[in-house]
C-alpha cells in the first residue's frame, strides 16, 4: 500500500500542469472512489491530499468525498470516520447496496444488514453530516415487498430518525466477461425483466419523491441542497482528472477535447503510471453528443435553443408532442422522470 501511494504521488507531480488547469476552470471537488477506498490506511489517503496541495491544488475542497465499505467502518470505528474528517473529507457515501441478507450473500458483500445500519450510525456519531448511500434494483429474485422494505429501511437507517443526505440506486448490470456473465451463458441464472427493472424503478422513484427527495439525476436522489457537487460537475462536461489504474479524465482547451485513461492493470501501474495512459481525441461531432447525453441524464436537462441547433428538428417535435421531452421555465428541455428509464432510447432517437 505504501508504494501504491508513492507511485499514485509519483503520477500527481508528473501531470501537474493538467491538475492545475483542472482546478482552476472546475469547482473543485475530490472524489475518491473506484472500489473500496476504506480499506486503505487513512495515512495513504492523507498522502494523496497532501501530493495534491504540493501542485498547487486548494487543499480545502469544496466536497471532498470517500467511498467506504460498511464492515470496514465497523472494523476501524470512529477513530478512522474522525481521521477521514481531520484529512478534509465532508461527504462520505457507503455501498450498502441491500438490507436483505440473502441478496447481499448473493452479491458477495462482506457486510450484512446489520452491519450496513452500524456503520452508517458510526458515520453519524463521529461528525459526518453528509452521507449518500447506494442501493441495486433489478436482481429477479428481488421481490416487490423486498424492495420495498429495502427502500423503507433505507429510509430510516438513522439513528436521528432522518433520512440519508443522498441516495444513489443503480439497476444490477452484467458486465462481459463477469462471473455474472458466465453465470448467464451456463444458464445458471437469469436477468431481471425489462419490464420488473422498470417496475422496481418506478417504485424506487415514488417512494423517494414521496420522502422529499430531489430526483436531480437518472440513478440519482437527493435532500435539498444535497445534490452531488463532484457528479453534477461530471453531468455538466466539467473538465476533470482521474488518477490511479482505471481512473478517467476529461480536458477542453482551445476548441480542443479529449479523454484519456489508466488501463485498470495496477501491477503496471506501479511499475510506471506513464505506460498504462491511453488518449481519445473528440471532434465537434463527439462532444455535441456527450454534451447531450450527459444532460438530459439530470432533471435540469439542457438548452432548447442548443438541441434545436444540434437535433433534427422531427425528432425534436415528435419528443416533445410524445412526452418524452418537456419544455422547463429555464429555458431548457428536459426527460421527464415518468421516462427516465427508457431515456437511452429517447436520446437516441433524438441525436
Amino acid at each position: 500500500m505504501l508504494r501504491y501511494a508513492e507511485v499514485l504521488s509519483e503520477e500527481i507531480n508528473l501531470r501537474k500542469p493538467e491538475i492545475q488547469k483542472a482546478s482552476q476552470n472546475s469547482v473543485n471537488t475530490l472524489y475518491i472512489g473506484g472500489g473500496t477506498p476504506s480499506v486503505l490506511p487513512l495515512s495513504v489517503l492523507g498522502d494523496v491530499v497532501k501530493a495534491l496541495s504540493q501542485v498547487g491544488v486548494p487543499g480545502s475542497f469544496r466536497e471532498f468525498t470517500v467511498e467506504v465499505n460498511p464492515e470496514d467502518i465497523v472494523e476501524k470505528g470512529h477513530e478512522y470516520v474522525e481521521g477521514l474528517l481531520k484529512i478534509g473529507v465532508n461527504r462520505v457515501s457507503m455501498g450498502v447496496q441491500s438490507f436483505d441478507d440473502n441478496i447481499l450473500k448473493w452479491m458477495n458483500r462482506r457486510h450484512n444488514a446489520a452491519n450496513a445500519i452500524k456503520a452508517y450510525h458510526i458515520l453519524e456519531d463521529a461528525g459526518v453530516e453528509n452521507i449518500s448511500i447506494d442501493l441495486i434494483f433489478g436482481l429477479p429474485q428481488l421481490s416487490d415487498q423486498q424492495w420495498k422494505e429495502t427502500l423503507k429501511n433505507a429510509l430510516e437507517i438513522s439513528s436521528c430518525g432522518l433520512p440519508p443526505k443522498h441516495i444513489s440506486a443503480y439497476q444490477l448490470s452484467v458486465e462481459p466477461g463477469s462471473m455474472l456473465a458466465k453465470m448467464v451463458e451456463k444458464g445458471l441464472w437469469n436477468e431481471a425483466s425489462e419490464e420488473l427493472c422498470e417496475h422496481q424503478y418506478a417504485m424506487l422513484c415514488e417512494t423517494l419523491s414521496e420522502a422529499g427527495y430531489h430526483h436531480y439525476e437518472i440513478s440519482n436522489f437527493a435532500r435539498p441542497g444535497y445534490e452531488a457537487m463532484h457528479n453534477s460537475a461530471y453531468w455538466k462536461h466539467v473538465p476533470y482528472v482521474g488518477l490511479g489504474p482505471g481512473a478517467h479524465s476529461f480536458h477542453m482547451s482551445a476548441g480542443t477535447a479529449g479523454r484519456s485513461w489508466n488501463r485498470p492493470d495496477l501491477q503496471a501501474y506501479i511499475e510506471s503510471p506513464v505506460s498504462v495512459r491511453e488518449y481519445e481525441s473528440l471532434d465537434e461531432e463527439q462532444m455535441v453528443l456527450e454534451k447531450i447525453m450527459l444532460a438530459l441524464r439530470t432533471s435540469d436537462g439542457i438548452s432548447a435553443s442548443y438541441l434545436k441547433e444540434h437535433c433534427d428538428s422531427g425528432s425534436l417535435s415528435h419528443a416533445l408532442a410524445s412526452g418524452n421531452l418537456v419544455c422547463l421555465e429555464s429555458g431548457n428541455m428536459c426527460i421527464p422522470e415518468n421516462r427516465f428509464f427508457i431515456s437511452d432510447s429517447i436520446i437516441s432517437d433524438i441525436v
